[in-house]
């Protein structure tokens, strides 16, 4: 099969068996920008924990999360661990709204996405899995993210070398799909899914994984 074929392939083989993530979880795409900042070096049970302390303090809005000092902010987001430094990277997020003129994240919805990722990728704190996930996530930005889970999944049946970089391993799903926000959303979510359920780290299961059909070819 051709490239595009297998991803589709497997696409389909997870949606089939998982069927729809509803990934990211937010009600804004503020607190999506917010939670892929926390869920740095974490998981998203503890950014739940974080999130929850900001939505009962009314933090969840730009002008909302300025009026806290930096310890209230820190000891809010304590949960998400890091939260030190976390804390100063969710205020450079809150500068780069403002060098930008945004009042919100929406703000920015209209500019071009290269443009717009290589800002976001100028803040001190926000990577490339983070600006794309904000890109993705909250702005409906046709990005495909991939991460730590991605290539373990690929590497192991053998598409993608194992010190793949961020890029390139992007770029093996950019450019054979259709740039489709609603699909890249969705495979992302069923890759992390997959990952954490059969494809772990230590003794994954593959005769029960969703993909392991495609290791016996």
């Amino acid at each position: 099969m051709s490239r595009e074929q297998t991803l589709i392939e497997y696409y389909k083989a997870l949606s089939e068996r998982l069927g729809p993530c509803h990934w990211w979880p937010g009600e804004s795409p503020f607190e999506i920008a917010v939670g892929a900042i926390l869920v740095q070096n974490t998981n998203w049970a503890n950014v739940e924990k974080a999130i929850k302390n900001l939505k009962e303090n009314d933090g969840l809005t730009p002008q909302g999360l300025r009026k806290f000092s930096i310890e209230e902010l820190q000891e809010l987001i304590k949960p998400s661990g890091f939260f030190r430094m976390k804390a100063i990277r969710l205020n450079n997020f809150l500068d780069f709204l403002d060098v930008n003129s945004a009042k919100c994240i929406t703000d920015l919805e209209d500019a071009e996405t290269f443009e717009l990722r290589e800002k976001l990728l100028a803040v001190n704190g926000i990577g490339p899995e983070t600006a794309d996930s904000i890109l993705l996530y909250a702005l409906n930005k046709p990005v495909f993210v991939v991460d730590a889970y991605t290539r373990r999944i690929f590497n192991r049946h053998m598409l993608v070398h194992e010190d793949i970089d961020y890029h390139e391993l992007q770029d093996y799903f950019m450019d054979v799909l259709d740039p489709d926000v609603e699909m890249y959303n969705e495979y992302h979510a069923l890759i992390v899914r997959t990952a954490k359920e059969w494809c772990k780290k230590s003794k994954p299961d593959c005769e029960n994984c969703p993909l392991g059909k495609f290791l016996e070819n």
